[in-house]
């Protein structure tokens, strides 16, 4: 059972409380390109992302990031460091929510001015720790950046918004070994309300960063530890929100787009599996049907799971069965099994 958090709104979007945890991704794009900035978030609005955040290096880009804004289908995040004009100048231009660590910002005076601006609009700021950019002077106590230490970090920046009387908080910690940052996660839960922002940092490429993203999101999801979470990997940001919501489908906890079956194949198989099951994952992408797709390679496991499934194949020598709610429809040739599936899908 998920941790009930304190909730706050990223525009239109919960995070916290009895909402489902939200899934987010990042821009890739030059935020001073407003025209490839808002291509991309399309994009990835069109494979259900939530949330996203886009960087803001300079002022030209804090200036752009109003235009984005304005135009994006989604709540926009202003990722800033170091300069509180940064900040100030996307809250001008209507921005969803901050991602900034007080700590950095500078001086007492230049923090309050974030937070008083950030506070009239109502707008949260996600602070966020990472292990490749802890303090100074926490690296000397602890030696190296570890977890007690993430979480440190997170303790003194969440006080210096207290103190300020700011509660509209949501937290990160995050680093690219996978046990550390569920041992952080789980020593700050246990220490404040507010909603957790998760994800394993500098994850790596597709497949790397997917099995890691995997096991360390699953465990702290199977905790009860998450309310929104991003899945960092090196390459498309689309593939981030297609991995995120197949984590959260994998435990129960949202359900978006078909929930794809197939079987590893073996000796038994008399039918090329792999080209069919590839042809049809690929092109049931776009579509977005709370349904169950079995595509089985040989009379074991094969029927059973296609029946179980709304719509299903199971392979014999060169041919196969379809099924569409746990009947045999028809019996096709290896080479039409694809396209016959795809067929059956369309009828439901």
């Amino acid at each position: 059972m998920r941790k009930t958090t304190r909730q706050i709104h990223i525009g239109p979007v919960a995070v916290g409380g009895d909402a489902p945890c939200s899934v987010q991704s990042m821009c890739s794009t030059d935020t001073r390109d407003i025209g490839a900035t808002l291509e991309q978030i399309r994009g990835l609005a069109g494979v259900g992302c939530e949330i996203v955040r886009c960087a803001v290096p300079d002022m030209d880009a804090a200036a752009a990031l109003a235009s984005v804004k304005a135009a994006s289908p989604l709540p926009v995040v202003a990722d800033i460091h170091f300069d509180y004009k940064l900040a100030l100048k996307v809250l001008e231009g209507g921005i969803d929510a901050l991602r900034l660590n007080p700590g950095n910002i500078g001086d007492t005076w230049k923090v309050q001015e974030v937070v008083k601006a950030a506070a009239e609009r109502n707008v949260p700021i996600r602070i966020g720790v990472n292990a490749g950019s802890l303090e100074k002077e926490l690296l000397e106590k602890y030696g190296h950046p570890t977890a007690e230490a993430m979480v440190e970090s997170a303790l003194g920046h969440i006080r210096i918004l207290e103190d300020l009387k700011y509660q509209e908080i949501k937290i990160s910690l995050k680093a690219s070994d996978v046990m550390k940052t569920v041992t952080a996660y789980r020593l700050l839960s246990e220490k404040v309300d507010y909603p957790l922002h998760i994800g394993i940092t500098e994850a790596g490429t597709l497949f790397s960063g997917t099995i890691k993203s995997s096991v360390g999101l699953g465990i702290m999801l199977a905790d009860g530890i998450g309310d929104t979470l991003r899945v960092s990997l090196t390459g498309d940001p689309l593939d981030e929100v297609r991995v995120g919501y197949e984590i959260l489908k994998s435990l129960g906890l949202r359900q978006r787009g078909v929930n794809f079956v197939s079987c590893p194949t073996c000796g038994r198989c008399q039918i090329n599996l792999v080209k069919v099951a590839e042809d049809v994952e690929r092109r049931l992408q776009g579509v977005d049907k709370r349904i169950t797709v079995a595509v089985m390679g040989c009379a074991v496991n094969g029927p059973g799971e296609a029946r179980e499934a709304d719509v299903g194949i199971a392979g014999g020598k060169g041919e196969g069965l379809v099924f569409r709610h746990g009947e045999i429809v028809r019996k096709v040739p290896e080479d039409m099994l694809a396209e016959a599936l795809l067929e059956e899908i369309q009828k439901l």
